[in-house]
């Protein structure tokens, strides 16, 4: 009799198992589908299999990869023409007759950059420039410092830290001017 009833109440819990298991992946399936946008969504007529759910999730995420690699691509091309830029600077600093300290400043609206070339008669430290663009709201994201002979590249990109209050990019501006013109650290 144990046998018997021991059998039966195992397939009671399998059969319970695979139940919850079927919920389970329902739930997943409609969670999946939620995080699809409706624009993505090919029409169709009738109901869509998991299948097509599936495939159509593999379909937006191969859509997504695509999106990230091309905007991986495109960063390398402005890291590129920054880095080109900054080169150009240099390049008419000596050829021009450019004074050195050079400032430059781009704003972006959500983002700026903040590019300083500085030679052996005046220098920057780090820390200032950082804590004149946190002062003014910004967050810096990425900071570059290179020495190539006697000149120092500083190139940094911030962010607005605070969507809501943003960044008031003349003050932060005139600081950093402020900062180039009065800094005669040897």
């Amino acid at each position: 009799m144990n046998k018997i009833g021991g059998s039966t109440v195992n397939k009671m819990d399998r059969k319970a198992i695979e139940k919850n298991r079927r919920i389970v992946m329902k739930d997943l399936c409609f969670k999946l589908n939620s995080l699809i946008p409706p624009q993505h969504m090919k029409p169709a007529k009738e109901v869509l299999s998991q299948q097509d759910l599936f495939d159509q999730a593999a379909s937006y995420i191969k859509q997504l990869k695509e999106g990230i690699e091309e905007l991986k691509s495109r960063k390398r091309l402005l890291d590129l023409s920054t880095a080109d830029e900054a080169n150009n600077s240099i390049r008419d600093s000596v050829m021009y007759g450019v004074k050195l300290p050079f400032l430059r400043f781009r704003d972006f609206g959500c983002s700026f950059e903040v590019v300083l070339i500085s030679g052996n008669t005046k220098k920057f430290m780090l820390h200032e420039v950082i804590r004149i663009l946190e002062g003014g709201g910004a967050e810096v994201v990425t900071a570059n410092l290179s020495n190539i002979g006697v000149n120092v590249f500083l190139t940094l990109h911030a962010k607005v830290k605070f969507s809501r209050v943003g960044v008031d990019t003349s003050g932060v501006f005139q600081r950093l001017q402020a900062l180039v013109s009065s800094s005669n650290i040897p």
